[in-house]
């Protein structure tokens, strides 16, 4: 087991009508400027919930935070944010509203010129704005981590940033709101938080043996509740155990102590980025290729996870690990999910030199757990991605 240090100070309120705390959660007096997303919360009744339990602050809104949180979007935010004197932010959504409001806590305190710098520069948040969240949307597990991605439409860059000042004081968990969503987002959500715990756990053993178990029971979990979520999202029981899983599968605690990959996503921002494909569903194009890809330094993680999640017992390590990678790519079909690029785009060919340039130009020296894979590399595991 690798050396770690770990802290994790977000308060967790879970379960069923929690949304009424919210008013002993937030400093008394403060100035909150509420920021949603499209606008599911006006139809499943918690715009109503958080605004009553909100009746003796003074609240600003901000509406309209898309999918890939952008840059250009949030800019309009952070102008109410100086402007009215806001001293406190609350995030009511999914992981791309609590990504925004991320950015604008380390923006709302960022002395530069340029608040892309952070991200660009990726300056480190060492102190943010106040925020707490009330989730809607399970899956990127950023509820509970210090981490964010956002969109640069006009330069077709989707990058990541975090910091200690970057932690939710709180979030209000509710499986209940999982009942209003649309049986597509849902699908994202545990491919996203599928591929979470595969880029934390699926590299090489380093005998960590509770973090490895950890890992494998929320993928385990993911898998026993995926099909009954998909039929029923009233199923109050599946829906509780979805919603911890996707928290879990990313608040830090099954990555401490043993190497983490992160390949997956870095090739999958730039999908998105460059085509809007929705960020689970470029993570589910790309992981199939990259494990086949990398097969040689993965296959005994791989090998592993084919007997603990997916029962597969019979065959060499190496069988046994090919084996693994179809049994997540059909895991990922029985949720709706294609795994081809080109079956998302018919301009899918200009995908692989897109991407080996952009990480050119980044100077990136290395991806993957070893921090070996080169922008060639990226650009071959696009190509087995068509």
């Amino acid at each position: 087991m690798l050396n770690f240090e770990f802290k994790n100070p977000t308060k967790i309120i879970f379960g069923k009508g929690q949304i009424v705390k919210l008013p002993k959660e937030i400093p008394a007096k403060s100035k909150i400027l509420l920021l949603y997303g499209g606008g599911s919360i006006f139809k499943n009744g918690i715009y109503d919930q958080v605004k009553a339990a909100l009746k003796d602050f003074e609240v600003i809104e901000f509406g309209g935070i898309p999918a890939n949180p952008e840059y250009e979007v949030l800019v309009d935010a952070l102008k109410i944010i100086k402007g009215q004197g806001i001293t406190f932010l609350l995030a009511v959504g999914g992981g791309s509203v609590i990504d925004g409001t991320k950015f604008l806590a380390s923006a709302a305190l960022y002395t530069g010129e340029n608040p892309w710098d952070i991200l660009k520069n990726n300056i480190r948040t060492e102190v943010g704005m106040p925020f707490g969240t009330v989730l809607t949307l399970p899956a990127t597990g950023s509820e509970m981590n210090s981490g964010a991605v956002i969109t640069n439409k006009a330069t077709q860059e989707k990058l990541g940033m975090g910091g200690p000042g970057l932690f939710p004081l709180f979030s209000i968990c509710d499986p209940e709101v999982i009942k209003s969503i649309p049986q597509r987002q849902i699908a994202n959500g545990i491919t996203d938080a599928f591929t979470h715990v595969l880029e934390q756990y699926m590299t090489y053993p380093v005998q960590a043996y509770l973090q490895d178990r950890l890992a494998e029971s929320v993928m385990q979990t993911l898998v026993q509740v995926a099909p009954v979520i998909m039929k029923d999202p009233s199923d109050y029981t599946a829906a509780a155990n979805f919603m911890w899983s996707c928290t879990m599968a990313l608040n830090g605690l099954i990555q401490k102590g043993v190497p983490n990959d992160w390949a997956i996503h870095a090739m999958g921002h730039e999908l998105t980025a460059l085509y809007h494909i929705d960020h689970a569903r470029t993570l589910a194009i790309i992981a199939p290729s990259h494990y086949a890809y990398n097969i040689e330094s993965k296959k005994e993680k791989l090998a592993q996870y084919g007997e603990r999640v997916w029962g597969i017992n019979d065959g060499n390590v190496l069988e046994k690990a090919k084996l693994a990678i179809v049994k997540t790519e059909e895991f990922f079909h029985s949720l709706g999910i294609d795994t081809k690029l080109s079956q998302y785009t018919s301009d899918y060919q200009k995908s692989a030199d897109f991407i080996k340039n952009r990480f050119t130009e980044r100077n990136w020296v290395g991806l993957g757990e070893n921090k070996s894979l080169t922008p060639n590399d990226a650009h071959n595991i696009l190509e087995m991605s068509y």
